[in-house]
């Protein structure tokens, strides 16, 4: 069954350590640093009680991410689910529970691959998907890894310990985004690991309460903010990245996916559908985001009154170029679905254009945003301090007349730039392309499974072909 915005945040009162600023948040609900953006999660929960959105993002009383899909009209439906998640935050809240849901469904699909040579977790890892969708939990990850160590000194978690009922882990996580406002955490490696690397060959989930396991959050955003008027995005979207540290932390053996066996560890995100499942749902969100950042600079042109000039409309039309590319890539990925397990794991979207996605979206975004300022100007870069200004009774009626423009009201166009300065010049902005860049790993990490894809044979194939047909004594 779906839950309710506001079970969801009773969820998250459960003694959590979160740490910010030097201080233990008690509750995210309640803190501003978090409040707000706990409130933008809730209402993502509220979506699906909606009677125009339910029948999109529910399906059988669980939320449709969570299905395997089993044909290409199941992927359609997915995306229209992930659609209608990314467009209630613009595409500014990236990890939304759908996104691990989908990650989990790539689990269920193909649940033989957890089973390695020291440790069978395929039951455990349907029984993860199956707690998840039942409890419609909102579950956030973390895989990478702190600065290396040796010895002693390891600072990555690890396995330290081994008990009758599970095992204890030490040692830290990065980036946990969204983990603070997650029911659990799913804690692993994406990133390939030496065959003697045993210690850290290990997944497993957690819930944010666990005794000994706390949270180091980056700036709050939302702290940071004004007003919604002043900060309009980073107020109410700020969904945080925190390092996960574990202190002897205790994991149940129902919990714990891959155990001491480096190949399975790696392989569950790569010989699963979970990889491309998070890239369906966060293309469909990048696409999303693209056509917001769009319609801001069409906004804005018409707020300078520019939006006719030749080179304006140019650049318009190369950002709708953009949003139809980050488009062609979601369908592209559905039309070339393959099956799972033959069959037996349903359909995923299609890898290649999976892995190619990511390449582009780290590429664009940058310059989507650059296009974008250039077309702002520097109207971004003067605007008053705060909306209060608009309110002084001696100062209000200079802002009213010297910042509006013909036919834009000075309140409306100090609104527009303020919500363009968030989303492409604040330090949340800057966040956010720098997120765009990194969020599904190291570039290097996707682009070496980008050339074990299949791919690379068919390309060096169609070249040794040309090479192979001619020699030394070819004439023309």
């Amino acid at each position: 069954m779906t839950r309710s915005g506001q079970e969801y945040l009773e969820g998250l009162r459960d003694g959590r350590g979160i740490w910010l600023d030097g201080e233990r948040i008690e509750d995210v609900t309640a803190h501003p640093a978090f409040r707000s953006t706990a409130a933008s999660f809730a209402g993502l929960y509220d979506l699906a009680d909606d009677p125009a959105h339910h029948p999109v993002l529910v399906r059988g009383g669980v939320r449709r991410a969570y299905a395997v899909p089993r044909s290409y009209e199941d992927l359609v439906a997915r995306r229209q689910a992930f659609r209608t998640t990314a467009r209630a935050s613009y595409g500014f809240l990236g990890r939304t529970p759908d996104y691990m849901a989908a990650g989990a469904a790539g689990f269920a699909a193909a649940p033989a691959v957890f089973t390695g040579e020291t440790f069978d977790g395929a039951e455990h890892a349907l029984a993860f998907h199956r707690r998840l969708a039942e409890g419609d939990l909102h579950t956030a990850f973390t895989l990478g890894n702190p600065a290396p160590g040796q010895g002693e000194d390891d600072l990555t978690l690890r396995v330290v310990a081994e008990r009758d009922g599970g095992i204890v882990v030490r040692g830290a996580k990065t980036v946990g985004t969204g983990a603070v406002f997650a029911d659990e955490i799913l804690v692993g490696t994406i990133e390939p690991l030496p065959a003697d690397d045993t210690g850290h060959a290990v997944t497993f989930s957690v819930r944010p309460g666990t005794p000994g396991l706390r949270l180091i959050s980056r700036t709050s955003y939302e702290a940071r903010s004004r007003s919604v008027f002043d900060h309009p995005l980073s107020s109410r979207y700020d969904e945080n990245d925190a390092m996960l540290v574990c202190e002897d932390v205790f994991v149940p053996w129902e919990r714990v996916l891959t155990y001491r066996d480096p190949a399975t560890t790696g392989a569950v995100w790569w010989q699963t559908p979970a990889y491309v499942n998070f890239v369906h749902q966060s293309a469909t969100r990048f696409w999303t985001k693209l056509e917001f950042l769009t319609g801001l600079a069409i906004l804005i042109s018409r707020s300078h009154g520019t939006g006719k000039l030749p080179p304006v409309t140019q650049a318009i039309g190369r950002l709708l170029g953009m949003v139809a590319q980050a488009k062609a890539f979601v369908l592209a990925a559905e039309a070339s679905y393959e099956q799972v397990d033959g069959g037996r794991g349903g359909v995923r979207p299609g890898q290649e254009i999976s892995f190619a996605q990511r390449i582009m979206a780290g590429e664009l975004y940058p310059r989507a945003v650059q296009d974008i300022k250039l077309l702002a100007g520097g109207a971004l870069v003067q605007l008053p301090a705060s909306g209060r200004d608009l309110l002084h009774p001696e100062l209000g009626p200079l802002v009213r007349r010297y910042f509006g423009s013909p036919g834009h009201p000075a309140e409306d166009r100090l609104k527009l730039l303020k919500l363009a300065w968030d989303a492409l010049g604040s330090e949340f902005a800057g966040r956010h392309e720098q997120y765009e860049r990194f969020y599904h790993g190291a570039p290097h990490v996707y682009l070496t499974m980008q050339t074990w894809a299949g791919a690379a044979e068919e390309c060096e194939s169609l070249a040794q072909d040309c090479l192979d047909g001619y020699g030394l004594g070819t004439t023309r």
